[in-house]
């Protein structure tokens, strides 16, 4: 970039406890998702903007990658075998891709709530709505710190509480222009009982590192 041509400032977001927002991510363009207190999940979606129907899939990457968790390095691939996203700094290491976005039929059925919250699915098609993503075009979420435990010899699964610390971060570098979603979870037992903010950032392409 020339070096007259001056980049927009980095600035940190705040999504309330239990919402959502969404935006675009331009190619090369990364994206920090922070816990600022410490075990709060947060849902990311992403989409490609050429094309919605193109989206983040759980089952093709963690094909691809032959485990279920993923860290540093790790692509994450669209259901068209694309790479949408790659993670490129993760200072916690335990995420989840295999459990749905929590719902207001999340909890009726496993809390037994009766009068739910509308849950990080209703978030994120209340998020997504602007740019004509309906809420049946939302998959399976890639659950930032997210600890979910697998049985190895049942495959029961287990939701722990997040092993993120205060200022903990994963940052993902867009490899297209993408539409994100992106939540601080609402469900209790994800969040080790707790409702909190998720902080996030945006770094545009070409944008030197920040300084620790």
């Amino acid at each position: 970039m020339p070096p007259d041509i001056a980049l927009p400032p980095v600035r940190r977001h705040e999504i309330a406890p239990r919402s959502g927002v969404a935006f675009v991510l331009a190619k090369g363009d990364r994206l920090t998702v922070i816990d600022p207190n410490g075990e709060q999940v947060a849902d990311l979606l992403a989409f490609s903007a050429a094309d919605r129907e193109e989206v983040i899939s759980s089952g093709r990457t963690l094909d691809y990658a032959s485990r279920i968790y993923l860290t540093t390095g790790d692509p994450i691939y669209s259901n068209r075998s694309n790479v949408l996203l790659r993670i490129v700094e993760d200072t916690v290491g335990r995420h989840d891709f295999l459990l749905t976005p929590c719902s207001a039929d999340t909890f009726r059925i496993i809390y037994g709530d009766t009068h739910p919250h509308r849950g990080c699915f209703g978030n994120l098609a209340a998020a997504l709505a602007p740019y004509g993503i309906e809420p049946d075009r939302i998959p399976v979420a890639f659950n930032v710190f997210m600890n979910v435990v697998v049985n190895g010899e049942t495959g029961e699964l287990k939701v722990e509480p997040p092993l993120s610390r205060a200022g903990d971060r994963v940052t993902f570098e867009a490899e297209t222009d993408l539409i994100i979603g992106l939540t601080a979870c609402s469900a209790l037992q994800s969040n080790n009982n707790a409702f909190k903010p998720i902080h996030y950032e945006i770094r545009p392409a070409g944008a030197p590192p920040q300084s620790p």
